[in-house]
């Protein structure tokens, strides 16, 4: 539903996180089940930097961020939530964007439904 399907490239897909740190948190990923990051093959690892790079544009374009958080958790003891399938996290960053109410409430608080997110990504994601 959250997906960016007519804008990322064919080796890959990108969604937008269901349970995010914070608004416009993107997830990258090749469409091909891979968990470790060395065995994608040249054209997959090509298309997934491009990727990334794509997203991370559309954030910056949409939410004018002080800068950005890309990253893998590889494996289950790196806390990846799928550790059988890799992804990229592309997320937005502000200066004192601390939250504690996640680990003292156990809560997520987004100022952005998901929706929202959804359609400024992909108006940014297009002109990008």
């Amino acid at each position: 539903r959250y997906g960016f399907r007519d804008l990322i490239r064919n080796d890959c897909a990108a969604i937008l996180n269901a349970f995010p740190y914070g608004t416009g948190h993107v997830l990258v990923m090749p469409r091909r089940h891979v968990a470790e990051i060395e065995d994608l093959d040249r054209e997959e690892s090509d298309a997934l930097w491009a990727a990334v790079n794509d997203a991370a544009a559309a954030i910056k374009v949409a939410y004018r961020p002080d800068g950005l958080n890309i990253g893998f958790n590889l494996g289950e003891g790196s806390g990846a939530g799928i550790p059988g399938h890799l992804h990229a996290h592309v997320l937005p960053r502000w200066k004192a964007d601390t939250n504690f109410i996640t680990s003292v409430a156990n809560a997520k608080v987004l100022p952005e439904a998901l929706d929202v997110t959804h359609r400024k990504l992909t108006e940014a994601w297009s002109a990008s």
